[in-house]
């Protein structure tokens, strides 16, 4: 009678666990990646973008001081980045951006002064950038009254730049500020979306008042902490402050001062295409 062996071979199960084992890791480092490490990479750019933005602003804010110091009416066009994009092959999420023209009536400068006849009324118009990001914090950029100002969502205005104010102390003590009012055109004044936008400006026209016997500046605005902050920095402790949840209040603690102000219009067009 012949004898048989019968032989068993694990040879290809162990094949299907090692390959079962090699797709568990993969996934574990994808999850680890997607998890942890993508939404740090997305913060991280987001953020960028802020910084970005910033700087967009702050050469806006050129354009237009070069604008009213040449008072030329050549049209100067600008970019801000709107938002940024999502990473491929990954899922994350998108951050948009608008922006706009702030022309409020609760927004304004007002300059008392002793002489009878009542006080000068400035209007205080914005340029303002408002981020919806995903994974950075949301913030708000404002280029109001020739200064640049950034604001989280639930924190206090910090003036990024200061406007165009200067003392003169020689004999008596002049208060110089030049205040750009930006005048915006009728369905180019905002727009939304995660692209680049163009912004057009040109000067239009200008004028100055000087002040005397100045008793007080007061602000309407929605960033009173960033005013307060930038005339702290200028004045010191030479003057009073009073803020408010939408205003700052300036007096003079000594004899009244004068204030000459240089105040121009810039025409503001938002996204593509011209209007004259």
């Amino acid at each position: 009678m012949k004898r048989r062996r019968f032989c068993t071979h694990h040879f290809a199960v162990a094949g299907v666990i090692e390959a079962l084992l090699l797709v568990a890791l993969v996934a574990i480092v994808i999850s680890t990646i997607q998890l942890i490490y993508i939404p740090q990479i997305m913060e991280q750019r987001e953020a960028e973008h802020m910084d970005q933005v910033s700087n967009q602003l702050s050469t806006l804010k050129a354009m237009m001081d070069m604008q009213a110091i040449t008072q030329s009416d050549v049209p100067i066009t600008s970019m801000i980045t709107l938002g940024s994009r999502e990473l491929p092959y990954f899922i994350t999420a998108r951050s948009f951006g608008e922006i706009s023209i702030q022309n409020l009536d609760d927004s304004y400068i007002s300059i008392d002064y002793a002489i009878p006849g009542g006080p000068f009324y400035y209007e205080l118009t914005s340029l303002r950038f408002k981020s919806y990001n995903a994974y950075f914090v949301d913030q708000i950029y404002a280029l109001e009254g020739g200064s640049i100002i950034v604001k989280q969502e639930n924190g206090q205005s910090v003036m990024r730049a200061d406007p165009s104010i200067s003392v003169d102390t020689i004999g008596d003590i002049d208060i110089h500020l030049k205040l750009p009012i930006l005048v915006d055109t009728p369905g180019k004044n905002s727009t939304q979306g995660l692209g680049k936008c163009f912004i057009r400006t040109n000067y239009s026209e200008g004028d100055s008042d000087s002040i005397g016997n100045v008793n007080s500046i007061y602000i309407a605005t929605q960033y009173p902490n960033a005013w307060n902050e930038s005339f702290y920095n200028l004045l010191g402790d030479e003057v009073n402050y009073e803020k408010g949840e939408d205003y700052v209040e300036i007096t003079w603690k000594s004899d009244p001062l004068n204030i000459i102000i240089e105040y121009y219009y810039i025409k503001v067009q938002i996204g593509p295409g011209w209007i004259k």
